[in-house]
């Protein structure tokens, strides 16, 4: 199904260079785009690859534009942002072809007799629906999902296959959460007394805001006494593990494998690259990126970039650098005792 280029600018803006009835049918990478392909130029070291692509239009930034036209011969979509243009335009090429479930619930669904359920969600095969559950308008929940006691789905939310949602939490509008998440586990709470730990009881929930999306695999655990709170447009990998009473803001960004503790609070816009972790009890500030692989061990009060790890090298040389990293103690001791040596040696000769 072909895209007049003049749709896609009517509705995503930009400034169209080109013929806006020329149709396209699919976004393809740079180097393999054909005649009736739309392509994107979001990083400027590509710029000679962008001018050789055959894709049928190009969607680039203001900044590349004069040099990728000077060879290039397609139309060009000039936007200040292309990479979100991509995705905007992206998202429309797959409502085009999207499967919507049909609405109503599978005869093998079980679903208590108190659960709320609007006419135009999707129940799927084998899932269950506790007493009192709310499931909003549009929702769709996929084969084999559990929706636990009094929790509410939001409106438009998709549960993939197999997702676990339970007592008591919430999701707003729009989430996306994919299969093996599990929402709403037992924080992990135990008080030691004499060597044996005692189980302390999880009574606070999972709140989660609008436009929320959760990765395959990925667990939020409840609150102890509070809630766990996750904020509007919050965007979770897969494998991410965040702990009770933690509070993530608004449009927030973890990728895989991230850790976070109990009881950590994160501010909003932050970034964490894949298998990062968080100590609990800490706090960081709004917009603080945090590298990949880094241990956040003290609160980040600062905006900023934050990076924790000692970079890659061959095990020998490792082995000769964690050696002096021992060291160091004793080393700075003898430093001191140095000093004050010299510092002695030169008093006296004056």
């Amino acid at each position: 199904m072909g895209i007049r280029l003049g749709d896609l600018v009517e509705r995503f803006g930009g400034q169209l260079v080109g013929d806006p009835n020329l149709e396209v049918t699919a976004i393809a990478p740079l180097d393999t785009a054909g005649a009736s392909h739309i392509s994107f130029l979001s990083n400027s070291k590509l710029r000679a690859l962008a001018a050789q692509s055959g894709a049928a239009a190009l969607i680039l930034s203001p900044l590349d534009d004069p040099t990728v036209a000077a060879t290039y011969e397609g139309a060009r979509i000039v936007t200040t942002n292309p990479y979100a243009y991509f995705a905007r335009a992206a998202q429309y090429f797959a409502s085009l072809t999207d499967h919507v479930p049909a609405a109503g619930v599978h005869p093998s669904a079980v679903v208590a007799d108190s659960a709320v359920i609007d006419p135009s969600a999707h129940i799927g095969p084998h899932v269950t629906i506790d007493e009192g559950a709310v499931i909003q308008a549009q929702a769709v929940i996929d084969a084999g999902c559990y929706v636990g006691r009094n929790a509410v789905i939001g409106e438009g939310t998709h549960l993939f296959a197999n997702v676990t949602f339970h007592a008591g939490c919430e999701i707003g509008k729009r989430g996306i959460l994919h299969s093996g998440a599990v929402i709403g586990t037992d924080g992990f709470g135990f008080a030691n007394e004499g060597g044996v730990y005692i189980k302390i009881p999880q009574t606070g929930r999972v709140l989660i805001g609008d436009d929320v999306d959760i990765g395959a695999n990925t667990t939020i655990d409840r609150g102890a006494l509070e809630d766990t709170i996750i904020e509007d447009g919050v965007k979770l990998d897969n494998q991410i593990q965040i702990g009770h009473n933690t509070h993530i803001g608004a449009h927030t960004a973890m990728a895989g494998c991230v850790g976070v503790a109990g009881s950590a609070k994160i501010g909003s816009r932050c970034t964490f690259g894949g298998a990062a972790m968080v100590l609990g009890h800490l706090e960081i500030a709004d917009n603080v990126h945090i590298s990949s692989g880094s241990m956040v061990s003290r609160s980040v009060l600062q905006p900023g970039q934050y990076t924790g790890f000692y970079p890659l090298a061959k095990n020998a040389e490792w082995e000769r650098s964690a050696a002096i990293v021992r060291n160091l103690g004793s080393m700075r001791e003898k430093l001191r005792a140095l000093e004050k040596t010299i510092k002695t040696l030169t008093e006296q000769q004056q």
